[in-house]
Order: C-alpha cells, then structure tokens, then sequence
C-alpha cells in the first residue's frame, strides 16, 4: 500500500475533501432513511392497528361462540383490511379460524401471543416469512364492558399483513440514495478542486520563491492577498527574506572589509619588508663578527622577518583569489618533468619524498600554480607526516574528458577525525597550542584554490595502512 505521506498535497486536500462530503451524504443518508422508513412503516401499521379494532368492536359477539359464528366474523372482518389486504386468524379456546385456508399462520409468533394476552388494547410486531418477506402482525382481544371495566370474550383476533409496496418505497430510497452519491461525489470534486487550488497556489508561490531565496535571490517576496492564516504565513515569510537579506547584506559588507584591510594591509607591508628582507640578508652575512648574543639576536629577527613575509605574500594571494582577480597563465607541461623540478628546487629529490611518474604525461596548467600545489602537498606532509613522502602522477577517463590526478602520500600518523573536516580551513592548525609555527595556516587553502582555478578538487584522506593522502584531481585541460 502507498505510504499517504508520499501523495502530493492536492491530492491528499482532494480526498480529503471527498472523504468529508461522502461522510456527510452517508450520514444524511442513513438519517433520512431511518426518518422515512419509520414514518413509512408507522403510517402502515398505525392504520392497519386501527382498523382491526374498529371492525372488531363494531362485530356483535354471543358468547358463547361457535365455529360458524367465529367463521362469519372472521370473513367480515377479513374483506376489510387497510391500508392493504390482510389475512384474519381467530382463536377461542380450541377453535382456531383463518379467512384462509390454513387455520393458523407460523407468522404468529409466542412473543406477539404473549403481548396480546397481557394488553387488552392489543399488540403488533415486524416478521419476515421464510424468505425474508416483511409482513405486520396484529393481535387484538376481543372484550366487552362491564361495570366500568373491560373484560375478556377469550376471543382473540389476529391480523397478517404484508408490507410488499413499503418495502419497495424504502428499498427505492435506498437505490435513489446509492444512484445519487456517485454523482453527488463527482460534483464534489469540482469545489475540491477550487479549495485545493486556493491552498495550493500559496504554497507553490511560497516554494518557488524559497528555492529563489536558496538559489542567492535575497530580494525575493511573496504577494500576499487576505488574512487568513496562509497569507499570515506569506507575511512571515517575507519578514524572515528581509531580515534574512539585511543580515546576509551586512555580513558580505563586514567580509569586504575585512578582505580590503587584509590587502591593503598586505600592500602596506610589502614595501618595508621588502627593506627589512634586504637589511637583514646584509646582517647576516656580518653576523659571525659579531657577539653571540648579538648574533642570536639578529639570526631572530631575520627568521621572523622572513615567516612575516611569506604570511605577507599569502594573504596577498588570497585576497586575489577572493576578489576574482587571480588568473591562470596556461603553459603545456610535461607532468612527470615539472614534478621533478619542484622538488629538486626545493631540495626534497632525496630518499625523504619517493616518486611515480609516468612518462608522456602531458596537461596545460599553469606552471607556477602548479609549483604552488605541489609544493604545499609535499611541505605539509614533511611537516605534519612523515617521511618518507610519494608523489604518484596517473591520468584516468571520465565522462567529460581525460583527467589528471596525482596523489601525495606521507607515512606519518595520517589526520585525526575532528580534524579532517578543518583540513582547508583559513588559519586552522591541527594543534592549537602550536601558536608559534612554521607555516601560515594558509596554505592548504591556497593550495585548494589553485586546484579550483584549475577546475579541478582536492581531497583529504587516511591510507588504509596509515598515513595522509592528498589527491589532486583536474582535466588534462585545464579551462582558462
């Protein structure tokens, strides 16, 4: 069976509807059914009741009573039944006369026999025959006065009428009842259609301008008509987008701030540390002449001065990034060869990093960038692995082109779980304590970045053995 939960909403307003209105005209139904049956019936058995005692009393009764005398009355009164022909049975004593053949009916039940014998106003009852037929039972006693009171003759009338023509008028009810619910159902759909449209044509409204205000179109509102608590909703709704804009504003206001101060303090600073990196190379060179203090001293502030620098030039790089100014100078390179060249510039072609590389892999990249990745790969790994590190260059076929990736992997204790999802975080540092370090915290965000220019993406990973793995992968192809 389908689940409910997963019909749209219209049709689950639609039948719900149905279900109300089909309740309703059931309901009204069997009501009506019930009023007019009984009142059908009562009128029936009201005047058949009646007329048994009109005609009995107008009878002049000798007692004691004789076959042919309890014979004579029984047809009398057999000829006059209302409101349809009935079948008159007597009992006296032992005599037991029919205005019919048979000298008694199995209609005539001991509860009805009981009830006539203990109300001298007489009974009736509801029976149906053998085959379901329905037919009105009478039993009256016959009596006569006496001193103010009644008393019993011990002749006892019965009437067996049949009910053929109400049965019909109810059982007509009944099929005029089932024929109109069907079309009455049909009629209803038109209306459940107009309520679940009115319900609906908000919703849907409310939807596309949710996926609108997902999509980046802070802008977006609703029209709202009425005041029922659909458009209450409309109206929060538009409240939230324009909070929710104002919020979104500010925040991507205090961002460029924040970005314009970290350029243009990166600006600022390039000049004079571009000073201070000079001064510092010529007291270098004079530092063996002078006092150990003094040389430890300057050896400091050369190295400061160069962490500063280097943190410089990355927030430099990442202020182009995110002002869209950085771009890709595309060069068609020799994989294998400009692996090589990183790291033999770096001095890293030692039995500390072990390499695969296949020959005749060619791709068009950006040669510097490239240098930038790979350089940050294999520096992280050295640093927070372990050697020794392996650099691994394959291509592989996907379904919008030949792709290049090349994996760089460590032996060293491989990522912590809460810090994985941090791994390409700004300024984020496995180890928080280490304040003071050698790197940025920069530089696998920068390195992330360049794989994006390139059209590619950088993965983060634990070897089943043991130690991280860094998977770079692009197109042979980089876009421009």
């Amino acid at each position: 069976m389908r689940n409910p939960a997963r019909l749209g909403l219209r049709t689950r307003l639609i039948a719900a509807f149905l279900l109300v209105a089909a309740i309703s005209a059931v309901s009204t139904a069997a009501l009506t059914y019930q009023q007019a049956r009984t009142a059908i019936l009562k009128q029936s058995q009201d005047t058949a009741v009646s007329t048994l005692r009109d005609q009995l009393e107008a009878q002049t009764l000798a007692l004691p009573m004789d076959r042919e005398q309890l014979q004579r009355i029984v047809n009398e009164i057999g000829k006059r039944g209302k409101p349809h022909f009935w079948t008159v049975y007597a009992e006296y004593g032992t005599l037991r006369i029919s205005s019919s053949n048979a000298p008694t009916s199995a209609l005539l039940t001991e509860t009805l026999r009981e009830q006539v014998s203990s109300h001298p106003h007489g009974a009736f009852q509801r029976v149906e025959d053998a085959k379901g037929e329905p037919y009105l039972t009478i039993g009256m006693p016959a009596v006569f006065a006496a001193n103010g009171s009644r008393q019993a003759t011990g002749v006892t009338l019965y009437a067996v009428m049949p009910l053929f023509l109400e049965q019909q008028t109810v059982d007509a009810m009944v099929q005029a009842a089932r024929q109109g619910a069907i079309p009455g159902l049909a009629i209803a759909v038109i209306p459940a259609l107009l309520a679940a449209r009115s319900v609906l044509r908000p919703v849907r409204d409310m939807r596309r301008a949710a996926e609108r205000l997902g999509r980046g179109r802070l802008d977006t509102r609703i029209e709202v008509k009425g005041s029922d608590e659909l458009a209450g909703l409309g109206r929060t709704f538009n409240e939230t987008a324009r909070a929710l804009e104002q919020s979104v504003a500010e925040l991507r206001e205090a961002e460029t701030r924040a970005r314009r101060f970290a350029s243009d303090v990166s600006h600022e600073l390039r000049t004079p540390l571009a000073g201070m990196l000079a001064v510092t190379e010529v007291l270098d060179e004079d530092a063996e002449e002078l006092g150990p203090d003094t040389a430890k001293a300057l050896h400091l502030i050369s190295s400061e001065t160069g962490k500063l620098a280097v943190l410089v030039e990355d927030l430099m790089e990442m202020s182009r990034f995110d002002s869209r100014a950085a771009e890709l100078n595309l060069d068609d390179v020799d994989v294998g060869e400009a692996v090589e060249k990183s790291l033999e510039r770096r001095h890293w072609d030692d039995e500390r990093v072990s390499t695969d590389l296949p020959e005749g892999v060619r791709a068009r990249l950006d040669p510097r960038r490239f240098d930038v990745i790979l350089a940050n790969l294999v520096g992280n790994a050295l640093r927070h692995g372990d050697a020794p590190v392996r650099v691994s260059v394959r291509t592989a076929a996907a379904p919008e082109g030949e792709r290049l990736l090349i994996e760089v992997a460590d032996s060293g204790p491989g990522i912590a779980a809460e810090v994985m999802p941090h791994v390409f975080d700004r300024f984020f540092k496995a180890d928080a304590a280490r304040t003071r370090s050698a790197g940025s915290g920069l530089g696998l965000a920068i390195t992330r970045e360049n794989v994006r220019l390139h059209g590619g993406t950088l993965r983060a990973a634990n070897a089943p053995a043991g130690g991280a793995v860094f998977t770079f992968d692009m197109p042979l192809e980089a876009g421009p």
